[in-house]
Parts: structure tokens; sequence; C-alpha cells
């Protein structure tokens, strides 16, 4: 009997399943997208990110830095490897990733903001109304203090420079 009620219930299942003959059709369906009508505008150009402040120095143990006109290329080799291994992870150099990207910072951020926000994040980012709107910008992610010494951050921002 035991058989039986499974055989009659197999079946069943496939009556219920395969159901009638009616063509279930969704009407005004397509795969292919409409064609746009407006005009696609550049959602990066009015982000803080881009926002240019040459004043702000941030908050933070760096008060004034004077950069030299030519590039020590030993710093900067020193600045890649400390970026390399210590931001890689949340910034690309050229493009927008879990947070900015670093390259042409020095031209719209200060090099004391700069480094007071790689030395001091966490106060940056309670206080600095850039660092608060970037917060925002980039979904509420802060940056990580990576307790990199003045003489690490000085070679990474010289780094920066050369992006």
């Amino acid at each position: 009997m035991s058989k039986l009620h499974s055989i009659i219930l197999v079946l069943g299942f496939v009556l219920i399943s395969c159901g009638g003959n009616e063509k279930k059709t969704k009407e005004n369906f397509s795969y292919q997208r409409p064609p746009s009508s407006k005009v696609e505008s550049n959602p990066e150009q009015n982000t803080v990110s881009n926002t240019v402040d040459l004043t702000n120095k941030g908050i933070g143990p760096i008060k004034t830095l004077t950069l030299s006109d030519q590039i020590d290329t030993k710093m900067v080799s020193h600045g890649k490897e400390v970026y390399d291994k210590m931001c890689t992870a949340c910034h690309r150099s050229d493009k927008k990733f879990i947070g900015p990207a670093p390259k042409d910072i020095l031209k719209r951020r200060t090099p004391e903001w700069v480094m007071n926000m790689i030395l001091n994040p966490e106060e940056m980012l309670k206080n600095d109304p850039i660092a608060k709107d970037l917060l925002k910008e980039y979904n509420n992610t802060p940056m990580i203090n990576q307790e990199l010494s003045e003489a690490d951050a000085r070679a990474v921002l010289e780094y920066f420079r050369t992006l």
C-alpha cells in the first residue's frame, strides 16, 4: 500500500506542476533595454573628492609644510612601498575605490591636510568639514589609522606628487 501511495503522490505532483495549456506570456516584455532619452552626467564631477580647498590644513600634528620644487626620488620610492603595503586595500592611485584616489590630491588639498588625514584620520573624520563630507561620500567607510610615522606619511605624500 505504501508503494501505491507513493506513486499516486508523485503523479499528483506531476499533474499539479504541469498545469494547463494556457500560455504564460508577459505583455510588452523584452530583454532589450529601451533607448535612454536623458543625457548621462558624470556623477564624479560634483563630489567632495573633486572639490578644491587649498586653505584648510586639517587637524593634527602638521601645522606647516613646504614642498620643494624638486621631487625627492628616494622619498618617492619609500612612499610607494609604504602606500603599496598600507593603503592599497582601500585606495587606487588613479580611481575611486573604497576611498578616494590620491592622484592630483595636491591640486585639491593642502599638503598639511593630506598629512593630517594620514596621521590623524579619527580626529579629521570627526571635526574636519572636508573629511566629514568625504566620509559621507564614501558610504561612511572611515579611513583606518595605519599608525604611520611622520617620515612615512611624508614619503607617501611625496609619492602622491608623482601620480
